[in-house]
Order: structure tokens, then C-alpha cells, then sequence
């Protein structure tokens, strides 16, 4: 046992006085080569020249890198397409370099021509096939990169998610920028630009600026109570009309009803006559039953179809009415339901306008002229004196088409 300590120790010690002599003390990383040489006593000498095929990609790498505008996952991918191998081994055969180990070679300063061995760098004996200004500044990316990814992950906001680029549709991720005294900025930064895809140049947008641009649109959003008053209005009107258009039907299968229950009793006596056999009667009640389970549902719907839509007008128009002053004090948990509710996507163009995608049944509320349909419908029908009754293609027959909260869907 103190003779292998004692080798070990020696070992290492060895390693590190090569080390620090320029030495290299681990296989060649990629971009080089071990190589034996003869010495004038004919002695094999290890030592380490540059593999030129390889450590012209590896130059190509830094310097692009260099430059900020790619990821080490898009570097990967491109140093894979031009060709980059690994060196073959007795065990090992050459293959794609792995992703890793990019990451590996950017952070290696031996292709600037230092050693590191056991934390401590030295000047190698080496050729540098990578200049160290350029190496530098590849470290410096690597640490932008790195801070950039910590702060996307670990912070959430109520707006994340909801959020996105005007200019290219990607997502606004949370980021929080650290000024040169320390203090944080939070920042909504667009993801593909983030992630250096495509060719968005959307710039960073503070967290507080994009809240406040989203509370001022609520105003747009909110509706006064003359305009409330007169789609609701407008659409009980037009819920009237469609009801009064399915009167028809529903007379057609209240007398079918009476027709097929008719036919029951008639089955029941002809089967106490002895007329009619029991394997038929219980066809034949089979087939009138299942009719009549159909039409008692379609009548059913029919009214509870309309019902459960006037009660989704009543309180789409409460919210409505109310919009900005509840956003306006809600918490961040109520204010993340009411974008949830209101908008599939809430999109900052590059000259801080908002626009938004509103979800069903708000979607309406993007038709122009909704407003003014309501309030045109809302004055011919105080004039004719026909509010609140079912009006025949509304006033002076007009018929409306909006239909922002899915009565003709069944919403």
C-alpha cells in the first residue's frame, strides 16, 4: 500500500513538473495529434504537432463564435455538416464530434498554447492554432450565454406565456439583465432572437413597460354601459329570432310525439286481443321508444341550448363592462386568469403597439363596427319601439350578422 501511494505520488509529481516545462500531459484534444519521434539516441520521444485537417475547423469555430451570433448547438451542428471527427483510437473509431465536447474545445486553452493540469495553466511548448484575443472573447460569449439561460429559468412573471414578438410571432421569455453597479433590470426579450433563429431584431422590452402598455389596452377592451346595453340588446334580439325560427320544428316534433305515443297504446290493446304476438310487441316498443327518447332530447337541447347561451351573453357582457377596472386591481394570479379568458395571445409590436388573438366568445370584439351596429340597432329600435321584443331581421328588417359570443355555434 505505501509503495503504490508512494508511486501515485511520484506520478503526479512527475506530470506536473512536465506540465509546468509545457508539457502535455493528456492526449491531444481535437485540432492536434500525438506523434513519436526519434531522438539523436534513437530514444521514441512523445510529443504534439497540429492536425491540420481538424485544427483548420477549429480556427473556423472560434472565430465565428467570436462573434456572439451563434449557439454552441447551432456551432455543433454546422462543425458536424463541414465534416468534424473525432481521431481514431486502438478501441475507438473516428466519429462526428459530439456536442459536448464543442463546449469542451471552446473552454480548452490549449489551442491558444497554455496547459492546464490539476487548476493551474502554464505556457505550453506547443503551437497555439487560435490567437488569444480571439479565445478570450470566445470565453466571454460562453459567460453572456450562461447568464442569459440562468435568468430565463428561473424567473416567472404572469405575463409569460401569453405574451409574444409583434414583429415575428415567437414568445417573450423573462430575462433579467445585471447593470454594471448591480442593479437588476427585468426584461421580456423575444425567443427567437434569444436563441439566434431567424432574423428577428426585436429589441428588449422592460417587464414594467409591457404591463403597462397591456393596462392601458384593457381600456380599449372595456365596454361603456351604452354600448353594453345595447349588444346585449342587439344579441337577446337576435336569440328571440332564432328560437322564433326553430318554432316550426319544434311543433313538427311535438306531433310526432303524440303520433308515436298513439301508436304505443294501439300496440298495447292489439297485443291484449291476442293480434299481435309478444316478440313483435317488444320490436315494435323498442323502435317507438328509442324515437321518442330522440325527440324528447332534441326538444330538450332546443331550450337548454338558448338558456345556457343567454346566460354566457349575461356574464361575457358583466366581464366586459368591467374589464379595465378589474385588471386594473387584480392581483398577479387574477390578472394571468383574465389574459387566459380574454386573449389566446397578446402580441407587442416594435413600435409598443399591443394587438391581441381574443379567444371564443370575445373574438367578436375584433370586428370592426361591432359598436356601432349595436348603438345604429339600438336607436332604429327605440324608434320603432321594438327593444326587447322578437323582431323579424331586426328593424326595418335588417338582419345582423355579428355574432362575437357563438349564439350559431351553440357557445
Amino acid at each position: 500500500m505505501f509503495y503504490s501511494r508512494n508511486l501515485a505520488t511520484e506520478v503526479v509529481k512527475g506530470l506536473s513538473q512536465k506540465a509546468a516545462q509545457g508539457g502535455t500531459v493528456t492526449k491531444a484534444p481535437i485540432g492536434y495529434r500525438n506523434v513519436g519521434v526519434r531522438d539523436e539516441f534513437g530514444r521514441e520521444v512523445r510529443t504534439v504537432e497540429i492536425d491540420e485537417e481538424r485544427a483548420r475547423l477549429v480556427r473556423w469555430a472560434f472565430r465565428v463564435f467570436a462573434s456572439g451570433d451563434w449557439t454552441t448547438s447551432q456551432l455543433h451542428q454546422e462543425l458536424v455538416a463541414r465534416g468534424l471527427t473525432t481521431a481514431a483510437s486502438p478501441r475507438r473509431p473516428s466519429r462526428p464530434i459530439g456536442k459536448s465536447s464543442v463546449h469542451r474545445m471552446l473552454t480548452n486553452p490549449y489551442c491558444k498554447g497554455s496547459v492546464r493540469y490539476q487548476g493551474v495553466t502554464y505556457a505550453g511548448a506547443h503551437e497555439a492554432i487560435v490567437p488569444n484575443e480571439v479565445w478570450d472573447q470566445v470565453q466571454t460569449v460562453l459567460g453572456t450565454h450562461r447568464s442569459a439561460a440562468d435568468a430565463t429559468q428561473v424567473h416567472e412573471h404572469y405575463l409569460k406565456g401569453t405574451v409574444f414578438c409583434g414583429q415575428c410571432g415567437s414568445r417573450l421569455l423573462v430575462c433579467n439583465a445585471k447593470s454594471s453597479h448591480g442593479t437588476i433590470y427585468p426584461y421580456f426579450v423575444c425567443a427567437s432572437r434569444h436563441a439566434g433563429r431567424g432574423n428577428c431584431t426585436r429589441q428588449a422590452m422592460l417587464i414594467e413597460q409591457v404591463e403597462r402598455l397591456i393596462e392601458r389596452f384593457y381600456a380599449r377592451v372595456q365596454l361603456d354601459p351604452e354600448t353594453t346595453q345595447a349588444v346585449s340588446a342587439m344579441l337577446h334580439a337576435r336569440f328571440d329570432e332564432m328560437m322564433a325560427e326553430g318554432a316550426a320544428e319544434l311543433t313538427d316534433l311535438a306531433t310526432r310525439r303524440t303520433q308515436l305515443e298513439g301508436e304505443q297504446r294501439k300496440l298495447l290493446q292489439a297485443h291484449y286481443a291476442g293480434a299481435i304476438p309478444l316478440d313483435l310487441l317488444k320490436k315494435e316498443q323498442d323502435r317507438i321508444t328509442a324515437s321518442l327518447e330522440t325527440i324528447e332530447h332534441r326538444i330538450t337541447a332546443h331550450h337548454g341550448h338558448y338558456a345556457d347561451a343567454r346566460a354566457n351573453l349575461d356574464d361575457s357582457l358583466k366581464l366586459l363592462s368591467n374589464a379595465a377596472d378589474l385588471y386594473e386591481h387584480a392581483d398577479d394570479a387574477n390578472r394571468r386568469l383574465c389574459n387566459q379568458a380574454l386573449f389566446k395571445a397578446i402580441y407587442i409590436d416594435e413600435d409598443n403597439d399591443v394587438r391581441v388573438g381574443y379567444r371564443n366568445p370575445y373574438d367578436g370584439l375584433s370586428l370592426s363596427g361591432l359598436h356601432a351596429d349595436a348603438l345604429s340597432w339600438a336607436a332604429e329600435a327605440k324608434k320603432m319601439g321594438q327593444v326587447g321584443t322578437a323582431t323579424k331581421g331586426g328593424p326595418l328588417g335588417r338582419k345582423f350578422t355579428p355574432d362575437p359570443f357563438g349564439v350559431s355555434n351553440g357557445i
